[in-house]
């Protein structure tokens, strides 16, 4: 969306307000005008379009697809077993996240913390020794892999589960800042310190104590006539995140292209490709490589002159052609995290509507005044667990702190961490007599943590092939696991965001 349909979205200020006839402006369901002050000034948006298109991403409509495994499976890990889902419609980024996008980042964080809080910087640093192996001479991607520009267009790597959720975060924030400042609402900040860098939610929750160049004027009569941006005015961005694994998978498969009559798909794919080869059969490009992989032992690329995929390790993001939804490379180069937690039978346990593992619900906490706490003040040890306020928990990409949602009164779930929800709690095992067991125990008996598996709640799911891998790994379905807190020169990721409202745009 350009700007001047961004502009649609503030028309809900009262200055716009006030021009609409209060007449036409009524509630459907009270008959009391809507927009107006003399009525409580409860405001409607008028003009609102649709969702802005943040920077990088593109549309992914969405739609049902049989997830998991279309290839045999080689590895027998029985861990995707075909089944149909539905995802609704989302943003993904065009390419892999860039180590010159990363670095971006990397810069933000040290200007902001580096004066007082050093560790954040350094908790963001990517691994560049993932690149070592024994035998292998990598020194020259140790030191100059992230930092140099020959290397700036190609995917980050290095970067563990947490680390990439963290840029996410800090990409939300970046963004819905520049909204704010392109519309003339708050001032730009060329020196933003620890204690006034800009944050969404702080921002939402009135805790945000940057400069405001201009309020929205308030029609209501009981307040001081200015307000903040509010998240009903449709100006702020959803927050970037990791995609699901469903989201993932399909992305990946691009269906979109094989749409036909109707709901007639024409064609079953493998890869993010029609056909099942790995070489192109258009006459112009006949027998290139479709992606960046390893064809075989000591193969990482063909022989000189004849580069097959010409890439010893990753390429550039924007090398070899998009799938159907204008995706590059969603098989080969690196594989990426999503946000799933991994157990070997998700595709039984999971819902088929928008499947995902991994929720964990918490609820802001806020102080007698309802305003929300800050983190500041509280205590953490060093997995970033609250140890000063019992029954919290730290957001890792927000100064707020949470508290887990224990509504037993609800119907559709009565705990907040539903991670272990059908696979590791009480009700799928027999190692564990009670909760107290469970928890004592630190949940390691269903798959022998550290004995006979590792799977725990910390093990998150990664998808699709790498430079190192071979072809079977770049068909979207295959899925693997790494602990969140490690990191690959093989693994890197991309972000999306949740699309509201229309699933195919323009109130289609």
């Amino acid at each position: 969306m350009k700007k001047k349909q961004i502009r649609k979205a503030i028309v809900i200020s009262a200055a716009v307000l006030m021009t609409v006839s209060c007449g036409q402006q009524r509630s459907s369901t009270t008959g009391w005008t809507l927009n107006d002050p003399k009525n409580g000034g409860f405001e409607v948006p008028v003009g609102y379009t649709e969702q802005e298109t943040g920077p990088g991403l593109v549309l992914i409509e969405g739609g049902s697809f049989t997830m998991g495994r279309v290839e045999q499976d080689v590895m027998f890990d029985w861990n995707n077993i075909p089944r149909k889902v539905t995802v609704s419609s989302f943003y993904m980024d065009e390419t892999e996240i860039k180590n010159v996008d990363y670095r971006e980042y990397l810069h933000w964080t040290a200007r902001v913390f580096n004066a007082n809080f050093p560790e954040v910087f350094q908790k963001a640093l990517p691994d560049t020794l993932v690149w070592r192996e024994k035998t292998e001479f990598n020194e020259p991607y140790v030191d100059y892999y992230l930092r140099h520009p020959a290397y700036a267009d190609y995917p980050v790597v290095g970067v563990n589960w947490l680390q990439a959720n963290d840029y996410c975060a800090w990409r939300t924030d970046r963004v819905n800042e520049y909204i704010l400042v392109r519309e003339g609402i708050i001032d730009h900040n060329p020196t933003p310190t620890e204690a006034d860098y800009f944050n969404t939610d702080q921002y939402l929750a009135g805790k945000w104590t940057g400069q405001v160049k201009t309020p929205l004027p308030s029609l209501d009569p009981n307040g001081s006539g200015e307000r903040q941006v509010k998240m009903e005015d449709g100006i702020f961005l959803p927050k970037y995140r990791l995609p699901t694994e469903a989201e993932w998978e399909f992305a990946a498969l691009g269906l979109i292209g094989n749409m036909s009559v109707k709901e007639l798909i024409t064609d079953r794919r493998l890869y993010p490709w029609n056909k099942h080869g790995v070489r192109n059969d258009d006459d112009k490009y006949l027998g290139q490589m479709l992606a960046n992989f390893k064809r075989g032992n000591g193969d990482n690329m063909g022989v000189a002159g004849a580069l097959n995929d010409n890439a010893d390790v990753t390429a550039p993001v924007y090398s070899y052609w998009p799938n159907d939804y204008g995706l590059y490379n969603m098989a080969g180069n690196v594989s990426e995290w999503v946000m799933d937690t991994y157990r070997p039978l998700s595709s039984e346990d999971k819902d088929d509507f928008r499947p995902f593992r991994g929720n964990v619900f918490k609820t802001a906490v806020k102080d007698v005044d309802g305003v929300v706490i800050n983190t500041d003040s509280i205590s953490y040890d060093k997995d970033s667990n609250i140890t000063s306020i019992p029954g919290m928990v730290k957001m890792r990409d927000v100064g707020i702190a949470y508290k887990q949602d224990r509504l037993d009164e609800r119907r559709n779930y009565n705990k907040a961490d539903n991670i272990n929800y059908l696979d590791g709690d009480i009700e799928s095992s027999l190692s564990y007599a009670s909760v107290e067991d469970a928890m004592a125990k630190g949940n390691k008996l269903m798959y022998e943590y550290g004995v006979a598996s590792l799977i725990n709640d910390k093990a998150k799911v990664y998808k699709g092939g790498s430079w190192r891998d071979r072809a079977y790994y770049m068909v979207p379905g295959t899925r693997r696991f790494l602990d969140q807190r490690q990191a690959t020169a093989y693994i890197g990721f991309r972000c999306a965001m949740t699309r509201v409202g229309s699933p195919t745009g323009l109130g289609k």
